[in-house]
């Protein structure tokens, strides 16, 4: 028959150091003795002058959260931002609807039309940040990469349905026209020296 003594074991390492704590008291007297005991060796005031000490410097670690922020990871996934083209400043959402049909909250509802010009534009746009996961599935189908995440995470409404719309989130023309745009940086993104390739003939890159 199999010894199950080695498996019964819970011990990680037999190399533990066992401390002989004593028995713990059970009558005032001998309570009032160990609280004696104790006090004499001096561990408390030990940790008394390192909490003093540390109180002293006046280095303080605490964020001054608004005035301070936390540096943000770039792949973080916060309140959603829609790009405008580069050459012509226009929003870059052409109405699709890949957002709106892989939304798995159901958060995203577009209304487009046709234009005079038979192209087919984008008459309503809203988002409810209420139901949004901010999974990232709108920003990953988009093939114009119009819709990106940004890293405003400061987004607070006293309603529960919250919805936004495509003019609160669609880049700025002042922002725009001054180049400040941030760029989305994953798959498909305009490079940094996209500029250079264009001058460049294809064989060059």
């Amino acid at each position: 028959m199999m010894d199950l003594k080695v498996y019964n074991n819970r011990n990680v390492t037999d190399d533990y150091l066992y401390i002989d704590a004593g028995k713990p008291p059970k009558t005032w007297q001998e309570k009032f003795k160990r609280v004696v005991q104790r006090t004499l060796k001096g561990e408390l005031f030990v940790g008394l002058w390192i909490v003093f000490r540390e109180m002293i410097k006046f280095d303080i670690h605490t964020v001054l959260y608004p005035v301070e922020k936390l540096p943000v990871s770039p792949r973080y996934r916060a309140l959603h931002q829609i790009k405008r083209l580069l050459e012509s400043g226009n929003q870059a959402c052409i109405g699709c609807g890949l957002c709106e049909k892989i939304c798995i909250a159901n958060c995203i509802e577009i209304e487009s039309k046709y234009s005079t010009k038979g192209r087919k534009v984008v008459r309503g746009w809203t988002l409810n940040l209420g139901r949004c996961i901010y999974c990232g599935y709108c920003a990953e189908v988009c093939p114009e990469l119009a819709i990106t995440h940004g890293q405003d995470y400061e987004n607070v409404s006293e309603q529960r349905a919250h919805f936004a719309t495509m003019p609160d989130l669609v880049t700025p023309m002042d922002v725009f026209r001054a180049g400040k745009q941030k760029p989305y940086p994953g798959f498909g993104a305009v490079s940094p020296n996209a500029d250079e390739n264009v001058k460049k003939t294809p064989l060059a890159y």
